[in-house]
């Protein structure tokens, strides 16, 4: 049962929330239709997250527009993924945003506390590697985890890794994020006893492909336990690793 959810009937069992209000909010049509968007208002209610805009491709009135939709609806923290600095000034004219330059990520709304079973670690092999880090820390941030970075830990110098090594051991999830030859999942996933989500970059000369070397290298990976995102999809390693950290704290139905 997703947190919302469970709110909503804990309200009711305690007599803090009428059968009426709790009826009326699980009622509300499941979109809000604004021409442009149809903003999915029950999305946290079902999945225990809210939509998140993927701002790339939309005008700054659209992501606007979406952002006020979802506020209305009494979304507490927007996400706003591959937003550029000047959609995002854009944006800031109307709605109270945060802008993150090197995420390419604004938030509107405050960050929720941080819960789940422990804390995620967001680890790049490189500083190139950071920007694509940096979109799945604050992913996992605004979606209620706790965040710890690991940056410019790459192989090309292993004693840099291990001199982190009891912080790998304290995560409930690791973000491996690497380019290059993409060895950074393969090592910590032989290291760790939790899931560790391997995330290529783009980050390397000419026969790195733009990634796809890092990508094949992470997909072959021998050690267990490794799971493989998109090149540069730092938004989805954080929302995989956000989930994960929750798994365990869902009460049995």
């Amino acid at each position: 049962m997703n947190g919302e959810l469970q709110e909503i009937l804990e309200a009711v069992r305690s007599g803090a929330m009428p059968v009426e209000e709790a009826a009326l909010k699980l009622r509300v049509k499941p979109f809000e239709d604004i021409g442009y968007a149809k903003v999915d208002t029950h999305r946290a209610l079902r999945q225990g997250a809210a939509e998140v805009i993927y701002g790339a491709g939309k005008t700054p009135e659209q992501i606007a527009g979406i952002a006020q939709a979802m506020r209305e609806n009494c979304q507490k923290t927007i996400l706003i993924t591959r937003l550029s600095a000047e959609a995002a000034q854009a944006v800031r004219q109307s709605q109270p945003l945060e802008y993150f330059a090197q995420a390419r990520c604004g938030v509107i709304g405050p960050f929720p506390e941080p819960g789940g079973l422990g804390t995620v670690v967001v680890a790049t092999g490189g500083t190139s590697d950071i920007p694509v880090a940096e979109e799945a820390a604050l992913t996992a941030q605004a979606l209620g985890s706790r965040v710890q970075r690991l940056y410019d830990v790459g192989v090309a110098g292993l004693h840099r890794t291990l001199s982190h090594l009891e912080d790998l051991m304290r995560a409930s999830v690791v973000v491996a994020v690497a380019g290059m030859e993409g060895a950074l999942a393969s090592v910590l996933g032989g290291l760790v006893d939790c899931p560790v989500i391997a995330v290529p970059t783009s980050v390397g000369y000419g026969a790195s492909f733009q990634g796809l070397a890092a990508l094949l290298s992470m997909l072959n990976s021998c050690a267990s336990g490794v799971s493989v995102v998109n090149i540069d999809n730092g938004f989805g390693a954080g929302f995989l690793a956000n989930r994960i950290n929750h798994m365990g704290t869902r009460k049995e139905e």
